[in-house]
């Protein structure tokens, strides 16, 4: 028997919201568009990418099968190691990208949300914080139903870990949306981008996801991440790929 109740998907409203993996799981197969919100860092690296003129191949495992799904498909593997040379995971180091590029992006959150949700049927993008309007208007104009997947982290023994970061970023898109299709759980994450709007920076930089990076090292990833609006292109997943559109 299916742990999921009829009304977890939120039917009845046309804008949804709804946490990682499991969130795909019970939301994209009644979804039209699915918006993967992982603000530190998957989907901020997306975006960066994208404005590199690269694509990004989303990879659901940080392990030995990345480097072998790289070498099949022609891609550049990122570095593992967040502050390793080349790029990684840190938005910060995709300065270095070309035009063309094709970008293995392994995350065990935001890569592995896209992943299931494209498995799903429904056409997937990358939204955060940086491109919220621009998805938001995406959505929009694709019409149907819209499921926004705050990806947030996970803890060590695997369980997921709510991130602050994810909600505001997944209301900052869903704002852009006809407040009368929000599910209940789609208002409370606008309702949580609000609040923070004239402090995104600070609000970024003091959560617990903001002071993890911040302590390694990796505070200017969080200032990228914090930079609403910085850019009109939407990276939807196409051909197991993020292409600008």
């Amino acid at each position: 028997m299916s742990p999921f109740r009829p009304s977890h998907d939120q039917h009845d409203f046309r804008a949804r919201l709804d946490w990682g993996q499991t969130g795909v799981m019970i939301l994209a197969a009644h979804a039209d568009l699915v918006v993967i919100v992982d603000v530190l860092s998957f989907s901020t690296a997306v975006s960066v990418a994208v404005e590199r003129g690269a694509m990004v191949i989303p990879h659901r495992f940080r392990d030995d099968t990345a480097e072998d799904f790289a070498r099949s498909v022609g891609a550049t593997l990122a570095n593992a190691d967040r502050g390793g040379s080349g790029a990684t995971l840190s938005p910060a180091s995709l300065s270095i990208l070309h035009r063309g590029e094709q970008l293995v992006l392994p995350s065990p959150n935001g890569a592995r949300c896209s992943v299931l949700a494209a498995e799903g049927g429904a056409t997937v993008v990358a939204g955060c914080l940086r491109n919220a309007s621009a998805v938001g208007r995406f959505a929009a104009a694709h019409g149907g139903t819209t499921a926004v997947i705050a990806a947030g982290e996970t803890w060590p023994d695997g369980g997921l870990r709510p991130a602050v970061e994810d909600l505001i970023g997944a209301g900052a898109v869903l704002a852009e949306l006809d407040p009368l299709t929000l599910s209940p759980e789609a208002r409370a994450a606008v309702a949580a981008f609000r609040a923070a709007h004239d402090d995104l920076l600070g609000m970024l930089e003091s959560s617990a996801s903001g002071r993890e990076l911040i302590d390694a090292g990796f505070g200017a990833d969080v200032a990228i991440a914090s930079q609403v609006d910085a850019t009109d292109l939407v990276p939807v997943l196409t051909g197991g790929a993020f292409h600008a559109r």
